[in-house]
């Protein structure tokens, strides 16, 4: 049986697609969703320092991306 991701894998996961120009960025997105639910939480946390464009038109970009498709996201320094 194939483990399921944990939202910290699938977090992992869009950070590396965000720096690999947003390859694969829809699936890593409904994985991450996925994960959430299993771990019954609401939203995911991402550190603005790893994104590529973590400026604040960046994060609001990438918040407005994720809330399309059904993903709360919120940044904090980790």
């Amino acid at each position: 049986m194939v483990s399921e991701p944990t939202v910290a894998e699938a977090t992992d996961r869009i950070y590396e697609s965000l720096r690999a120009d947003n390859a694969d960025i829809d699936l890593h997105i409904a994985t991450l969703k996925a994960a959430l639910a299993r771990a019954g939480l609401k939203e995911a946390f991402f550190d603005p320092a790893k994104l590529v464009h973590g400026n604040r038109s960046g994060r609001k970009l990438m918040q407005a991306y994720f809330r399309q498709r059904g993903v709360t996201v919120t940044f904090t320094a980790q």
